[in-house]
Order: C-alpha cells, then structure tokens, then sequence
C-alpha cells in the first residue's frame, strides 16, 4: 500500500507527487498519457519561480529553450498596443522574467522530477474510478498500460485529473460559472512576427475590433507561436454552424494586428475548441481525499494563472499531505486546511476576470482613479496573489464594474 496515490501527471499531480516523495513517503502517480503530450496554457506568471524553486527545476528551465517572457501586451479594439507591462518595473529579482513553454517539453520536466525524487510513475495507466469506504477514499481502480485492471489503495487519494475533475464530478461538487461561459478556438503556426529584444518573448492580448472576442499571442520555442480566440460560447460557438478552424479565421478577420503578425506564417495544426472555460469545486478536500489544480478550480485563461494555480495548489496541498501522514490525521479538515487560502488566491483572479470582459470598464481609467490599486493590480498579473495588497483594491474596482459576490468553501 502506498501513502499517497495521485491521479493525473500535470503540473499540480507532478508537484504534489514530488514534494510528497522528496519527503520521504511513498506515492505512486497515474497519467493516462503517454508524456510528452501535447496541452494548451502555455504561458506563465512570474511567480511560478518559487515554487520551480521548491522543486528544484530552476537550472533546467534556464537552461531550456523556452522563449523568457519579460511582459505583456494590451491591445484594444482599435487595433493599437498598449505600452508593455515590464514585470521588472515593479520587481529587480530574476523572479520578475519568466517562460513560456511548450507544454509537452514542460509537463515530461516536472514529470522526471517527480520520479527523480522517488514517486512511482505509471503512464498509460488510466484510472477508472476512485474507490470509496463509505465517505473515505480508501483508493483507485486503474487499466495499466499492459490492458490490465488492478486496484490500489492508500489513505490519501489526489486529484490532479484537470477538468477531467473525477473525484468533484462524482461526488456533484463542481460547479460552473454562468457569467464566465466562454469558449477558445485555438492552433499554433510558425513564422509569426515577433517583437524584437527582450519583447520577442511577450504575451499578447488583442481586442477583435467588434469587442466580442480577444486573441492571445504566445511566443514558443523552434519559431512556433500559440495563437487562440476566446468568446462567449453562444457567440464564439453556438450562435455559428462552421467548423472550428472557419469561425476562427472569421474571426482572424476581425482583428488587425493579429492578421499582420501572421501574414508570412504557416499553420501547424487543425483548430481545437476548448468549452466551459470557468468552474469551482465547493471544496478541496473530503476524507482521505484531496483536490489540485484544474480539477478543483479552473479560470478564464486571460491572465495566464492555470499552471501558477496548478503548481501552488499543489504546493499547498503537498504541504497538507505531508503534515497529515505525521499527524496520521486523513480528516477533510486536516487535508483540506489550505482551502480558504487557495480560495482567496483564485477569487482574485476571477474578480480580475470579471472586470476585463465588463463593457464599461477599463484598468487604465481605473488606476487613474485609484492610484493606490496599482500594486495589488500587478501583484494579481505577476500571480502574487496573497499579498496584502490585492484584496483591498476590489472594493474600488467594484464601484467601476460589477464584481461577483465573495463564496466560501462548503468543507
């Protein structure tokens, strides 16, 4: 039997599997995949560093080819760039320059981490089902690369199966976002136009001139650039009858500055469609259970925060899990206590979410109007969001837009 058994390979179940491990536990990791494999959410926040840090990854992302990325780019439905966001303007450390990766490359990294520090990996291994004494998750059920079933037990079961979401979906916990309904349509091409010096790595966010969709631009390693449309999903998917790659040239169309970027470049890939963009489970953990990443919350992709939440979610919770095998405490209170702290952090963003797409409102008449909100603005953007100065600046911001209403966690 092992301490910790974690379902799904990513960014929250490599970190969780890692720290677990490097402590001294046994943990035994299942990805249905084959890494590397390819995934979207390419772009990171600064304050991914430090948990890169903790899991001593560092060098070997400085060492990557991965393009570094120092900013990121507005540009309005007119068609003109805002001046960049330097990340570095509000922070000298290395910590303020970090990467956009090629999320195969990426993943197979943090993925060989957590082997390296001593977690059992089984990929090709598909978990059928988490198996329940009652309301304790007592372990899985799993097809092995092999076609064979065997179940595993242990007394901590992780979730990390992204918006798979397995454990919130049986248990009905997980909940959508009506108001964040949106949908992505997204490709990569090569030869794409990109900025010169340190803004060839930037991120950038392009109104179409209509205002019912934005793209976004990510530089990639070997000349690739990330490119997607997102929407409302009744306008970006159901309102139409073409097939994903026409709406997203339609809506190509639409926005200038994209078009010219991609004037001389080849398309990669076919377009996907990604749906139901926004969701939260009411909790993050049960007994013996334990929610990271997308499988407990996931956002608007707008400000780049789905791998940072990722990693510290799962920083947290290795932290929860490592404490509870001390203590030999599996309680819902023991494994979930990072809950509200997590809850907060994600709460900041959607709030940031909800003001981006609100008609009426606009960051720079904001802090024009409120110049002491401009820290707890950036410390959002750079993925600083438990600092004391992002929740005071919601107050404020709600007296420009409307914000949603504060939830709690039910467990």
């Amino acid at each position: 039997m092992s301490d910790v058994i974690v379902i799904g390979g990513g960014p929250a179940g490599s970190t969780v599997a890692a720290l677990v491990a490097e402590a001294g536990h046994n943990v035994q990791l299942f990805e249905r995949e084959n890494f590397p494999r390819f995934s979207i959410g390419e772009s990171l926040m600064p304050d991914t560093y430090w948990t890169f840090k903790r899991l001593g990854v560092l060098d070997k992302l400085k060492a990557s080819a991965f393009p570094r990325k120092h900013s990121v780019q507005f540009f309005g439905k007119s068609g003109r760039g805002s001046a960049p966001f330097y990340f570095s303007d509000n922070n000298p450390h290395e910590s303020s320059v970090t990467w956009q990766v090629q999320r195969g490359k990426f993943d197979l990294m943090l993925l060989d981490n957590a082997r390296d520090k001593g977690a059992e990996i089984h990929q090709g291994a598909r978990v059928l089902e988490v198996l329940f004494d009652g309301d304790r998750a007592i372990g899985v059920r799993a097809k092995l690369a092999d076609g064979q079933h065997q179940d595993f037990t242990a007394p901590i079961i992780v979730d990390a199966t992204g918006q798979s979401a397995l454990i919130g979906r049986k248990l009905k916990i997980t909940e959508a976002d009506a108001q964040l309904n949106k949908a992505s349509i997204y490709t990569h091409y090569s030869g794409g136009r990109r900025d010169e010096g340190k803004d060839e790595g930037a991120t950038l966010i392009l109104h179409t001139d209509n205002g019912d969709s934005w793209f976004w631009y990510i530089p990639l390693p070997d000349d690739i650039v990330s490119v997607g449309v997102v929407g409302a999903i009744d306008y970006l998917v159901q309102g139409r009858k073409e097939d994903a790659q026409t709406i997203f040239e339609q809506e190509l169309t639409k926005c200038a500055p994209m078009q010219e970027r991609l004037q001389h470049a080849e398309q990669l890939m076919p377009a996907k469609t990604t749906k139901d963009f926004s969701y939260r489970a009411s909790r993050t953990a049960g007994e013996g259970w334990v929610l990271v990443g997308d499988a407990f919350c996931f956002l608007d992709p707008m400000y780049s925060s789905g791998v940072y939440l990722a990693l510290k979610s799962g920083e947290m919770a290795a932290d929860a899990i490592i404490d509870a095998i001390t203590k030999g405490d599996f309680s819902a209170d023991q494994l979930g206590g990072f809950g509200p702290e997590l809850l907060r952090g994600t709460e900041a963003v959607r709030k940031m979410v909800y003001a981006f797409y609100s008609k009426d409102f606009n960051f720079g008449e904001f802090l024009k109007r409120y110049p002491d909100c401009k820290q707890g603005v950036i410390d959002v953007l750079s993925g600083n969001l438990f600092s004391e100065h992002v929740e005071p600046i919601f107050g404020p911001m709600g007296e420009m837009c409307e914000l949603p209403n504060d939830i709690t966690l039910t467990g």
